[in-house]
Formats: structure tokens, C-alpha cells, sequence
């Protein structure tokens, strides 16, 4: 996991909010709009995730219908990577998988469930700042035990750690 910096940076002459800070670029599809129709090998190669994975988030109703050819092959679009970006991304905060389940139920339903929705992931934003926290907790001892290795503290270390 990477902590990131939340302190407002400028660019281009533009400040920026904390909340855009970490935020990444969109990622250009490999196809444009209109010519979005992805076999599961491709979105595999493309997201990293196996066809193995893809067939089961669809399966648990993490993905929408995922359209099909005429001969039954799953077609995914532009849209359906982006929302696997968001997937990967709530993954990597630890949210449980039932959570990431109710969200994609939630945004399904459509509007009347902003609500809800925004109390999910601010109790999943609080999760990882608590994670973040505790991480910069280890970092400091880490980096406390690195300058006693680098010979700094090494004589006050000895005669603490007996």
C-alpha cells in the first residue's frame, strides 16, 4: 500500500483540493466509444484480474449484465473497465466484498441512493485512515530502527534492546 501526501498542492497554476490529491488520471480505454466490445481475454489482460474473477464478480452481482455475442461470448465496454477500476480501487481499501456487492446494488437503483452510498464509503474512507495512520505508526519505527542500523544510535540501541 502507498500512504499518500493530503496537503494541497498546485498545478498549472490551479490549486487543488485535498480530495484530488490522490486522485489518478482517467485511464484511456484501449478502443474508443462505439468500438468497446471486449472479450473476457482482453479485459483480463487489460485489468490484471482472471476470467476466472470476472465471471464470478458478474456471478455475485459486483458487475451488471455484461452484454453477449450471438454466439454467447461476454462483450465488455469502456464503461464496464471503469467501473472494474473502481472495484480494483475499493479492494485495495479492504472493503469487504459484501460492501462492494450492496454498492453496485445501490448504484443500480439509481439516485435515491446517494445517501447511502456516501455513508458507505465514508466508512470505508475512515477504515483506511485508520490503516493509513497505523502505517505511519511502523513507518517511524521503521525508520527509527533503520539510523540505529546505520550506526547513528547504535551503542544507545544495544543497551536498550538487551
Amino acid at each position: 500500500m502507498t500512504v499518500m501526501q493530503t496537503t494541497a498542492v498546485t498545478t498549472e497554476g490551479a490549486p487543488r483540493t485535498p480530495a484530488d490529491i490522490c486522485t489518478a488520471p482517467p485511464r484511456r480505454h484501449p478502443r474508443p466509444d462505439g468500438e468497446d466490445r471486449y472479450t473476457i481475454s482482453e479485459v483480463a489482460a487489460f485489468t490484471g484480474l482472471t476470467a476466472h474473477t470476472l465471471r464470478w464478480y458478474e456471478r455475485i452481482g459486483l458487475m451488471s449484465h455484461i452484454d453477449r455475442s450471438h454466439t454467447g461470448q461476454r462483450r465488455y465496454t469502456n464503461r464496464d473497465l471503469d467501473w472494474l477500476d473502481l472495484v480494483g480501487k475499493l479492494r485495495l481499501t479492504g472493503m469487504p466484498v459484501a460492501d462492494m456487492v450492496r454498492y453496485a446494488e445501490l448504484v443500480r437503483e439509481g439516485e435515491s441512493t446517494y445517501d447511502e452510498r456516501r455513508e458507505l464509503l465514508e466508512s470505508t474512507r475512515r477504515d483506511v485512515l485508520a490503516r493509513i495512520a497505523e502505517l505511519h505508526d511502523t513507518l517511524a519505527v521503521l525508520d527509527r530502527k533503520i539510523s540505529v542500523y546505520g550506526g547513528a544510535d547504535r551503542a544507545r540501541e544495544t543497551e536498550t534492546n538487551r
